[in-house]
């Protein structure tokens, strides 16, 4: 037990701080005009399949902290929903990403113990947390945000559903597709070198 422990929080450690490597650097983000595709949900991905409840929900709320974090002046689209709203603008970035985090997690966890083939459990699993992390912030920003003359203008008239349909349009897809390999790929042959470990 111990040395399980031992295991899965110098994995955990290293995944935090990847992820706030990730952060800062052009890794975790990929710039499109006032908008961003976040790779970030990759190192939640692998916590959260590879050490539990506890570790995902750490790991997302990482992420939420990093990318509030850029909304004091390193992000522009971040800076200015917080100088429009910052307690929406916390929830938008921490709450959305901590929940996505755990229930990445909990879903691997129920997927376990199911007699799906192992790498279709971690390919949903992974799967989740980006279409999670899209399916929160992108609502949630709407519901906060969508009567502010700053959304409105990026909107450029176009209706709510329009408006929802091109952020998922252009973030999502990419984030699906990358966040799900790469988070699978890792999964898979780390999890089989935990259980060697720990056994």
């Amino acid at each position: 037990m111990k040395k399980k422990n031992i295991i899965r929080l110098t994995v955990s450690g290293m995944l935090i701080a990847l992820e706030i490597l990730m952060a800062f650097t052009p890794v975790g983000y990929l710039k499109i005009g006032l908008l961003s595709i976040t790779f970030m949900t990759i190192p939640v991905i692998v916590g959260a399949v590879t050490n539990g409840l506890y570790v995902g929900t750490v790991l997302g709320l990482t992420f939420g902290i990093t990318s509030f974090v850029q909304c004091f002046g390193m992000d522009a689209f971040g800076t200015a929903l917080f100088q429009i709203q910052p307690v929406y603008t916390f929830i938008l970035c921490v709450a959305t990403r901590t929940l996505m985090g755990f229930l990445c997690a909990l879903i691997y966890k129920g997927l376990s113990k199911t007699k799906l083939p192992s790498g279709l459990q971690v390919g949903i699993s992974a799967f989740s947390a980006p279409f999670l992390n899209t399916a929160f912030f992108v609502p949630c920003l709407i519901l906060f945000f969508w009567n502010t003359d700053y959304i409105r203008g990026i909107a450029g008239g176009a209706n709510v559903l329009k408006f929802l349909v091109g952020l998922v349009g252009v973030n999502g897809i990419v984030e699906w597709i990358a966040c799900t390999a790469v988070g699978t790929a890792v999964c898979i042959p780390l999890l089989k070198a935990l259980r060697r470990k720990i056994n």
